[in-house]
């Protein structure tokens, strides 16, 4: 399993590229870690695309997760799914995507992080951390809960939320394992930005 680094969420919002295109991009960069988070496409579209994104990820040795969709994770093989906290729960997605398969969490408060443990997540993502324009994901939550969320559970943690390459030496610093980033990536020269996020990931 696959947790440290920089995990790239997939975001039409933030560039021009399609999702293939910037995911190559991405990998050739240097990122081992994709999400596949997608809002307007319809399941076929998903599908579609996720196999696409399947084929990239493992010619590039990276870690694939799906996002929202188990069903779609498990058929195109990927080796997880980030679930949200209004998404399947957690043990009925476990049943779809099988024992061998990471599943993901995300989560906004202590209570979230702990409760997403105990259930059974390999990994909890947790934020806002700074404000961000990707998502409606409520307030930013801040370097100092950050800290609080990471000594309350044992699994990986990945900071997500208006993460800039300045702001990362902070988060790494609250105890995150990894950091999640969609715009920081791709608004600019994304193998530019790419190479400041592993620059201080290293």
């Amino acid at each position: 399993m696959y947790f440290g680094g920089i995990c790239f969420i997939t975001d039409r919002n933030s560039c021009d590229l399609d999702w293939v295109e910037m995911t190559r991009e991405v990998l050739s960069a240097g990122v081992k870690w994709v999400q596949y988070r997608d809002k307007e496409s319809d399941r076929y579209g998903l599908f579609e695309t996720a196999t696409k994104l399947r084929e990239l990820t493992r010619e590039a040795g990276a870690f694939f997760i799906m996002n929202d969709h188990p069903d779609i994770a498990a058929a195109v093989g990927a080796d997880g799914v980030h679930l949200g906290q209004d998404d399947m729960p957690m043990q009925e997605a476990r049943k779809v995507i099988g024992s061998g398969k990471v599943i993901g969490i995300s989560t906004h408060t202590i209570d979230q992080a702990v409760a997403a443990e105990r259930a059974g997540a390999d990994y909890i993502g947790f934020g806002p951390v700074f404000i961000t324009s990707t998502k409606d994901a409520g307030e930013p939550t801040g370097t100092d809960m950050l800290k609080r969320v990471r000594s309350s559970v044992s699994i990986p943690v990945v900071a997500i939320g208006g993460i800039t390459a300045g702001e990362l030496p902070d988060v790494v610093s609250a105890g995150a394992q990894a950091v999640a980033v969609a715009s920081g990536i791709l608004k600019g020269e994304i193998r530019d930005n790419v190479r400041k996020y592993i620059s201080v990931m290293q």
